[in-house]
């Protein structure tokens, strides 16, 4: 990231006979007196609560320090301590000027947490020395910094579709308008199945699409009829995930690619579809679209049989093509088809 977020990492325990003892932290320059304050208040506001410890993550200010913490609290079994339960927390601390994506985000930023939350009761267990615990706030914090970039960019994202949609809305000469979300593994040729269609192009190096790549399409109908299609080609890297879910919003139809040489492309088919079902709220079947096979031009290492690919398109109740990026061929069909089946719904 270009700024760093998170300030730093700090892990305290409830000790027996220490009290609130910060265990583990990072930065290792992070002052001590300062650590014996954060341990402190971090358990302080669990005073009074009979002993009920909060499940979701809390926020606290530090005035003194300038920062706020977000904290996760811990417990677990330990028959040799008193009460028969251990207690700690692990903090992360952030600039002010921070907190909105924090508050915005809490539950997907809980995730992390709960993982390492695991991973600190089973060293607690087992006597882990301190540079096993210093290893766990490392990988939360690479964790933490990787999905707040990630959640910076759906922010800048959104910031980009609406000037996007507002643009197109200002477009007064368009009879009809129709969303097509282009979807599928990396690497399958979406991209490349967009360039041939709108530019005649095709890409040979594949450069893998950031979140989504918006491009778009106007064409006449026969009868004189103006169609746009605006085709949203959507990464298929695990990372854009949470993006995912705003790009299929208003979506009319759908392209699932996989890559005829790929078996894995293939077999991840049904996730994309239940994907798009389960975020637009449709019912079985209610899908208006496409499943495309692509490189269809690498015929002597196809791996997917047509038959195999037309039972599962039938299964899903969408329409099977076979294309290639390369040579062009089905590629203006595919759009040309889609385009048609929505103009005769909406005249």
């Amino acid at each position: 990231m270009e700024r760093q977020i998170i300030k730093a990492v700090i892990y305290s325990k409830l000790d027996e006979n220490l009290g609130p003892n910060p265990k583990a932290y990072i930065p290792k320059d992070f002052p001590q007196v300062q650590l014996i304050h954060i341990s402190v208040k971090t358990f302080a506001i669990l005073t009074g609560e009979k002993g009920f410890i909060p499940d979701s993550l809390v926020i606290l200010p530090f005035p003194s320090l300038k920062l706020k913490g977000l904290i996760k609290y811990i417990k677990w079994e330990d028959p040799e301590l008193r009460g028969g339960i251990g207690q700690s927390n692990i903090a992360i601390f952030f600039e002010e000027m921070d907190d909105a994506i924090f508050y915005k985000y809490l539950n997907e930023l809980s995730t992390p947490f709960n993982d390492i939350a695991q991973n600190i009761a089973f060293l607690e267990k087992s006597n882990a020395s301190e540079a096993e615990y210093i290893k766990e706030l490392i990988n939360l914090e690479n964790a933490l910094t990787e999905l707040l970039e990630e959640l910076r960019n759906l922010e800048l994202s959104k910031s980009k579709v609406e000037a996007l949609e507002e643009k197109i809305k200002d477009r007064s000469l368009i009879d009809y308008q129709f969303k097509i979300i282009l979807v599928g593994d990396p690497s399958v040729g979406k991209t490349s199945l967009v360039l041939r269609y709108t530019d005649n192009a095709f890409r040979r190096a594949y450069v893998s699409t950031m979140g989504v790549h918006v491009s778009n399409k106007i064409f006449k109908a026969e009868d004189s009829a103006i169609i746009q299609l605006v085709l949203w080609d959507i990464g298929g890297q695990e990372r854009f995930k949470l993006m995912r879910q705003q790009f299929y919003q208003g979506s009319d139809a759908v392209f699932i690619i996989f890559d005829l040489t790929n078996p894995d492309s293939f077999k991840s088919i049904d996730n994309w579809y239940s994907d798009i079902q389960k975020q637009l709220k449709l019912n079985e079947g209610d899908t208006l679209g496409f499943l495309v096979g692509n490189k269809k031009d690498l015929d002597k290492v196809i791996k997917i049989k047509t038959a195999k690919a037309e039972e599962l398109a039938a299964q899903l109740n969408l329409e099977y093509l076979e294309t290639s990026a390369l040579s062009g061929e089905n590629v203006e069909i595919a759009f040309t088809n889609i385009a048609n089946l929505l103009y005769e719904s909406r005249k």
